[in-house]
């Protein structure tokens, strides 16, 4: 099969094109549906002359409706769509790349999904639903699940589909809240994900980035410890991945300590943890939750983040992280080979 691949794209290159054009463009309708010819085309940074041609073909083969609210992908759409997946994987080489990535960032798994979210945002719809395929293949009655915040996070949470042969599940938030977004925040996120395990769950009432004396008061608390030690003791863990000086930004932090921990050469945060290019722990703030050394002894951890201009992040908050498995797409993937290569 991979023969055959590397044939076509060196005889009939064209042909693959047209090829990921098209997926590309299903793909788009699905994630958007009901969606309109002129906003297809401003997704997709096509010409709307190129996406008209390319939707006719679309719904004679009965891939796609064209209806008063815009397109629809039709179940025979959406049977292609999932089948050319894996299809689409394979022509651009990602399994190589994630077997390059888990050797050289000595991770126990890599899954990348085609596309770059930076550049078209149905991308973060691949990555939830890659996140909520290894949740739900690695979810086992009585376990307890932690979780941070984010819309990354939030894409994993709302493309797992219900689990009923399961009981017992406790889902947490991994730290507290962060920003005024109530929909991406981890106690939020802790209670839709506990209906889809069918589960119960847990949140933690605490501000995400509070002073040491306030923090050592709260942790006294017996319904805030009850919580901690649950985090502690998860079965999976899931989290983002940020840049470092823009989460140090959106917590709030002060100027001149956002340009230390920049200065210290601090990439990637995640869970209230800035590193470096090497993976080594530049900063930590006084966070409510999960910490590093947790991390450690979590059995599961599932990091997801997404985008060519968080290549640096990943690589820095994934360096070493053997029993992590890092779920990312195609334009960090290439981002984090290129730097590999310098390092």
């Amino acid at each position: 099969m991979e023969e055959i691949l590397k044939l076509q794209q060196k005889i009939v290159p064209e042909l693959i094109e047209l090829l990921e054009k098209r997926y590309n463009i299903l793909r788009t309708i699905y994630y958007n549906q009901p969606i309109g010819r002129r906003i297809l085309a401003n997704n997709l940074e096509l010409g709307e002359r190129i996406v008209r041609t390319e939707i006719n073909f679309l719904k004679s083969q009965n891939l796609i409706d064209i209806n008063t609210p815009g397109m629809t992908v039709t179940k025979e759409g959406e049977e292609i769509i999932d089948k050319l997946k894996n299809f689409i994987h394979e022509i651009k080489g990602l399994s190589e790349i994630e077997l390059k990535i888990k050797k050289a960032l000595g991770l126990k798994s890599v899954i990348i999904v085609p596309g770059d979210m930076d550049e078209d945002k149905t991308v973060i719809k691949e990555i939830g639903r890659a996140g909520a395929n290894i949740l739900k293949s690695t979810l086992k009655s009585g376990y307890t699940i932690a979780l941070t915040g984010g819309s990354t996070i939030k894409e994993v949470v709302d493309s797992l589909s219900k689990i009923n042969n399961i009981e017992d599940v406790l889902v947490v938030p991994a730290r507290g809240g962060m920003g005024i977004n109530v929909e991406t925040q981890a106690n939020t996120l802790a209670a839709n994900l506990s209906k889809k395990v069918n589960g119960h769950y847990k949140m933690l009432h605490v501000p995400d980035n509070i002073s040491d004396k306030i923090l050592e008061s709260i942790l006294k608390e017996k319904d805030v410890k009850n919580v901690l030690d649950s985090i502690k003791s998860s079965d999976v863990l899931i989290y983002g991945i940020g840049k470092a000086e823009e989460m140090a930004l959106k917590r709030g932090m002060e100027v001149s300590k956002v340009k230390s921990i920049v200065d210290s050469g601090a990439e990637g945060e995640a869970f209230g943890c800035y590193f470096d290019k090497k993976g080594k722990l530049v900063c930590s703030t006084s966070v409510v939750g999960v910490t590093l050394s947790d991390t450690k002894r979590i059995p599961i951890v599932i990091a997801v983040a997404g985008g060519s201009s968080k290549a640096d992040a990943i690589i820095s908050t994934e360096f070493g992280n053997s029993n992590s498995t890092l779920i990312t797409d195609e334009g960090a993937a290439r981002g984090i080979m290129a730097i590999i290569k310098e390092l």
